[in-house]
């Protein structure tokens, strides 16, 4: 049994005003190339299929042109779970028609965990593995509204609450496994303990509330991760795993490589893990400096990369203000298919010393980052008020997002 695990597909992003269409529409042809070059028997999405709870209709028909492809691969299954920035009622409009293509959407946590269950089956059609497909869990799924509590007890509320129906349906998948021993899957669209975390990334839960010990999950065979887009491992387990975004969300994502991760199951409980690199299907590219250094850098890439689409990131470390740098800067790469997305120099404090931290701007910031923002401003709010009316205000955020 082989699998393949993908997730944070973000179709119907907007990246500085750009289309992503393209890159995507290049990144799930590769992928029904690679399902079929590597035969793979079953492939899992962990979440966020689409970057909002609306996503426009070209990115819709991305997916379900995806799914069509997926039919002529000789892949038998397609497992979805919903992620954070998924609308459950968009995934599950669907849900019954592509149930008759062997497609599994699981949006949003069921009543019944057994309907989480899915059994994958060989090109045998036999039994083959059984895989947990748990959607992003909102705090309102596993835990009760209780006031007065302080972070520290809501931290060990939510713990508790996950674990629990983590450890609940891995208990209903070996009941379903008794006659015969069957590699046990799981998902998740969470942050666990110890990852790395990049800037495209929004918190999940509130404060210490968003990341969940790798430990507290029972013994599955592979834990297929999704939400954090940085492909990982989780405190070093080759069998938890992120495989992260398909293409970079934001700049500074352009250092690594982004991955699928193929996982195959083979005799004797042995599972074997390989990370796939995906190509970059968009030049993105950060260039620091001085005014001066940033310009010759710019003036080498429109010789060498004329023709080459590129988005550009400039981050000038110079202590003085220029009014047109824009313009001074766009000039040096005009009739090329370079562009300059952003522009960014670092603050100045009140001891006129230059911090290496970029200014934010409104693009940068989800809700909750601007209400924290703004909760800062008032000196009369203590620290618990501050936790408080964050947390409520996150509740609201995530009662907007059901009802999207």
């Amino acid at each position: 049994m082989k699998i393949l695990h993908t997730s944070d597909w973000h179709l119907g992003q907007y990246f500085m005003m750009k289309t992503r269409e393209a890159e995507h529409l290049s990144f799930l042809n590769w992928l029904v190339a690679l399902i079929k070059e590597q035969q793979i028997d079953a492939v899992i999405v962990a979440g966020d299929i689409f970057d909002s709870s609306a996503p426009p209709s070209y990115a819709r028909k991305l997916y379900s042109d995806f799914i069509v492809k997926l039919q002529d691969s000789g892949c038998n299954q397609l497992i979805i779970v919903s992620g954070n920035h998924d609308s459950v009622a968009v995934l599950n409009e669907s849900k019954s028609l592509l149930n008759a293509l062997n497609v599994s959407v699981l949006a949003g946590l069921n009543d019944e965990l057994s309907e989480h269950i899915v059994t994958l089956k060989d090109k045998d059609k036999q039994d083959a593995a059984i895989v947990c497909a748990l959607p992003f869990l909102r705090a309102g799924d596993v835990m009760g509204s209780e006031a007065g509590l302080s972070a520290e007890r809501k931290q060990q509320n939510l713990q508790r609450g996950i674990e629990k129906i983590y450890t609940d349906i891995y208990q209903i998948a070996q009941l379903q496994c008794q006659e015969k021993t069957l590699p046990i899957i799981a998902t998740g669209h969470l942050t666990s303990v110890g990852c790395s975390v990049s800037e495209s990334e929004r918190d999940i839960y509130i404060g210490t509330l968003s990341a969940f010990p790798a430990s507290l999950f029972p013994a599955f065979d592979y834990i297929a991760l999704g939400h954090l887009h940085r492909s990982q491992k989780v405190q070093k387990s080759d069998v938890i795993r992120y495989s992260g975004s398909p293409i970079p969300l934001s700049f500074a994502e352009t250092k690594h490589d982004k991955q699928v991760m193929i996982v195959d199951f083979l005799e004797q409980g042995e599972v074997k893990v390989t990370p796939i690199v995906i190509p970059r299907f968009q030049d993105l590219q950060v260039i620091k400096g001085s005014l001066e250094e940033v310009s010759e850098q710019l003036k080498t890439l429109a010789s060498e990369k004329k023709q080459q689409s590129m988005w550009l990131e400039i981050k000038l470390n110079q202590s003085f203000y220029v009014s047109d740098v824009q313009s001074q800067l766009n000039s040096l790469v005009e009739g090329t298919n370079i562009e300059i997305l952003k522009i960014s120099s670092p603050k100045l404090n009140e001891n006129s010393q230059w911090q290496e931290t970029d200014s934010t701007t409104l693009d940068d910031l989800t809700p909750v980052d601007l209400f924290q923002h703004r909760l800062k401003c008032e000196d009369n709010l203590s620290e618990q008020q501050q936790t408080e009316l964050k947390a409520l205000f996150v509740q609201v955020c995530e009662a907007l997002e059901d009802k999207a």
